[in-house]
């Protein structure tokens, strides 16, 4: 008896079915039920019975080692009438397990370990699975963001037709807006993630995760998050890269598009839905905007970002001494009140700033609409201290946008001010 078989286990009168987990004692057994709660059984206490031995990989068929680290890859078998997606894996929740030592989530799972999860995805597309990092998202980090846009650069340059990058949803919306800025790609790069682990019924995992690959064949070449798009099973939104938000903890549907619907809605369709033989037609896509066109031309990277780039916010009474630890930046990035303003007693600190040669971008704690910072007395007198207005980019993107154009360009502030990837309209319209 192994973890991976099917068991059934008898106890007096209570009789349970299910997947043996792992146990961290001798003494009891995890056993994974129907229903996707786990149960915890006295061995001494029940006659178990092996139904089922072992787990098959996707549709049935074996494919080898799965991967066991950042680098490494796997693939399962092909078919040339399908679609290539290529899966990168960074760790997260929707490729998480519990941990029996501590009763804790955990991210463990590489890409291959995914399609075991999700056997929805048999029959969509072919898949090549790739680990770049094992890791919870708040300990996502720049360099990472540089090692995931080159994974992708060259699994699209060997021809995958779509990417989805499996990621924590606690900092994808910096990811997203990391590989939008780095990567012009000719194809689509779907974010997706779940907000609840496979270990319970209510996770989004599965639903994600194929909705994500269906956007990844779409026809489109986007950078979009994908992720539930109400409370129901039956949608995901499709949210630009570099317009999202994560707006709520733990709401499976916590991703929005500030200042406008979503870029598109994809319907969710089973393997069931299509028919038993699993062969299932493309999702739909409804688009509320037109997406950027698939192309034909190669994948262009610049994948180099400012490390020393600082997102701050204001707040009422901040001490202009808290600022200190500003000194030096390459870049620093405000979230100030309304349309833009911090207290006076902090413009010359910012003047200070901007005179040793820190590019200083102000954005807004609202939610929506944009930074003008000529309405207001403090608003000009933050311009001629130097501060560039940061439009109606979120502050998260426009702190990502700022690393990558003080690496790549000549002028950061005239990139601050254009729009590159999505992030800056050129008005606020409701619902745009």
């Amino acid at each position: 008896m192994q973890p991976g078989d099917r068991v059934r286990v008898d106890r007096g009168d209570v009789t349970n079915e299910g997947v043996l987990l792992p146990s961290t004692t001798p003494d009891h057994l995890v056993v994974k039920l129907d229903g996707g709660y786990n149960v915890g059984i006295d061995r001494d206490a029940a006659e178990i019975e092996v139904l089922e031995s072992g787990v098959r990989d996707v549709g049935g068929e074996e494919s080898g080692d799965a991967a066991d680290g950042p680098g490494a890859s796997s693939e399962v078998t092909f078919d040339d009438e399908l679609p290539t997606i290529a899966l990168i894996s960074t760790g997260g929740t929707i490729a998480s397990t519990v941990d029996y030592r501590t009763g804790a989530v955990t991210a463990r799972f590489d890409a291959e370990d995914v399609l075991r999860a999700v056997p929805d995805l048999a029959g969509r597309a072919n898949y090549r699975g790739r680990v770049v990092a094992n890791i919870l998202s708040e300990n996502m980090e720049p360099s990472i963001w540089r090692e995931l846009a080159e994974a992708v650069h060259e699994e699209i340059a060997a021809g995958a037709d779509g990417v989805v990058v499996m990621h924590g949803t606690d900092t994808m919306q910096y990811s997203a807006s990391a590989l939008s800025f780095a990567l012009d790609a000719s194809v689509p790069v779907v974010f997706t993630g779940s907000q609840r682990s496979a270990d319970r019924p209510s996770s989004d995992n599965v639903m994600n995760a194929v909705c994500a690959v269906e956007a990844a064949k779409a026809d489109h070449a986007e950078t979009l998050v994908c992720m539930h798009a109400n409370q129901s099973d039956d949608a995901c939104a499709l949210h630009r890269g570099t317009r999202v938000r994560k707006n709520h903890t733990s709401r499976r549907d916590a991703f929005e598009t500030v200042g406008a619907k979503p870029l598109g809605v994809i319907e969710y369709e089973t393997a069931a839905d299509a028919g038993a033989d699993g062969d299932t037609a493309d999702a739909a896509i409804d688009w509320n905007r037109e997406p950027a066109p698939r192309g034909n031309e190669e994948p262009t990277l610049t994948p180099e970002m400012a490390d020393d780039v600082e997102l701050v916010k204001f707040t009422p009474g901040m001490d202009p001494a808290a600022w200190g630890y500003l000194d030096g930046m390459s870049g620093v990035v405000i979230e100030g009140t309304g349309l833009g303003h911090v207290h006076t007693d902090l413009i010359p600190r910012i003047e200070s700033l901007v005179s040793d040669g820190t590019t200083v971008v102000m954005t807004s704690q609202c939610l929506e609409g944009r930074v003008c910072d000529r309405v207001y007395d403090t608003g000009r007198d933050l311009l001629d201290a130097g501060v560039i207005e940061g439009g109606d980019t979120l502050p998260g993107t426009a702190k990502v946008k700022l690393m990558w154009a003080l690496a790549n360009t000549d002028d950061p502030a005239a990139a601050v001010r254009h729009e590159l990837a999505g992030e800056l309209t050129a008005e606020s319209q409701p619902w745009r």
